[in-house]
């Protein structure tokens, strides 16, 4: 296969790298965390706009580029590699894929424009704790009343949430005697009955529970239609599956030149460590685990949006398992040769430990997607 990117698509890669090299070093990004009041810098936020890439997934009637999955898969790389703390994942892949997949003509024309100008920030909000062995095992519940839906449920861990202008919360429309469709809602983050609590995750991202206590919705809320929005969610959730694999490559990458660049310089017995046979042997399995977790990280881009879900869902769970085997080992590795100071808040290999640690076990862990290929296979 023909693995060479376009001189567009190269160019993406380049300028987002600048981009992120230029305004977000670490020490900045230590800032951003400690300082800022939504957990991430909207100035950093409006510069991803402005070089647009928050309009990559935008459709181009709706003032976007109309991107590929493997567009997305080069964007991710960069944000991987930057550590980037803004909701580029939640809002500007998954966010903006569910409005472009199950928004109506309306909808798309009121919120798109302004995602990809950096002017709001939607999220979806799906996980739960029903759904942590079955992705489509979702406990919320609509129920329809005159003109509108009431809507409630509790979403777990949706990352970015407290910073969401409209939250897209997935539920089951309550019918009688039948298991409902799965749809999704449009709902205002300051909307009556709507309550989060927010907290910081393991990587530095701010999330919440999202608590949904008998509220109304009209029947505007509903994105699109009923009929065929599980399948859709289920290709968004995909798509967000092939993003955070890519994001962990560019941060695996990042990870290991950290580590080369250390044991070049610190030295024990009177002679750098990157000389002793032992640890070069662990730094080319560092190796070999990326570029596995580089090879299937591609396959993930390529299948994400196959319209054979069978086919989609197993590349996908195989890429998952790959990148999360290649995230365990390379982060650990990582930590054990810098030593002592390897999970200190000091170096930035302990931020990517963590990162690579929660994309492990984001959209489901290395355990459930082995479980799940293993079941295909049969």
């Amino acid at each position: 296969m023909d693995f060479t990117f376009t001189e567009e698509q190269q160019m993406l890669l380049d300028t987002t790298r600048r981009f992120i090299a230029k305004d977000y070093s670490f020490e900045t990004r230590r800032q951003i965390r400690q300082n800022a009041p939504d957990g991430f810098s909207r100035e950093v936020w409006q510069g991803l706009a402005d070089i647009g890439l928050l309009a990559l997934n935008v459709p181009e009637e709706h003032g976007g580029l109309g991107g590929s999955a493997i567009d997305t898969m080069l964007a991710m790389n960069a944000v991987g590699e930057g550590l980037l703390l803004e909701p580029y994942l939640a809002s500007a892949v998954l966010g903006t894929k569910a409005l472009a997949l199950l928004g109506d003509d309306a909808q798309q024309a009121e919120w798109l424009p302004q995602l990809a100008a950096g002017e709001k920030i939607a999220v979806l909000a799906h996980d739960e704790p029903s759904t942590r062995f079955d992705r489509m095992e979702v406990a919320t519940r609509a129920w329809p009343v005159g003109n509108g839906y009431i809507v409630t449920g509790h979403k777990s861990v949706v990352a970015h949430g407290p910073s969401a202008d409209v939250l897209l919360v997935t539920a089951r429309l309550a019918q009688p005697g039948v298991h409902g469709p799965l749809v999704a809602f449009a709902i205002p983050r300051d909307a009556a009955g709507l309550r989060q609590v927010p907290f910081t995750m393991v990587d530095g991202v701010r999330a919440s529970e999202v608590f949904l206590n008998q509220l109304f919705l009209p029947k505007s809320a509903l994105l699109g239609a009923a009929e065929g929005a599980e399948e859709k969610i289920a290709q968004v959730l995909d798509a967000g599956i092939a993003a955070v694999c890519a994001e962990a490559v560019g941060a695996l990458d990042k990870l290991l030149a950290a580590t080369v660049e250390y044991a070049r310089n610190r030295k024990q017995f009177g002679v750098p460590i990157g000389r002793f046979q032992a640890l070069q042997h662990r730094m080319a399995e560092m190796v070999l685990h990326i570029e596995q977790a580089r090879s299937m990280s591609y396959l993930a881009a390529v299948r994400c949006t196959d319209a054979e879900a069978t086919v989609r869902s197993r590349a996908l769970s195989a890429a998952k398992v790959v990148v999360g085997q290649a995230c365990r080992f390379v982060g650990q590795q990582a930590v054990q040769l810098h030593g002592g100071m390897g999970v200190t808040d000091e170096l930035d290999v302990s931020h990517y430990f963590k990162r690579l640690t929660a994309i492990e076990l984001q959209f489901g862990s290395t355990d459930q997607h082995l479980e799940s290929y293993a079941a295909q296979l049969v």
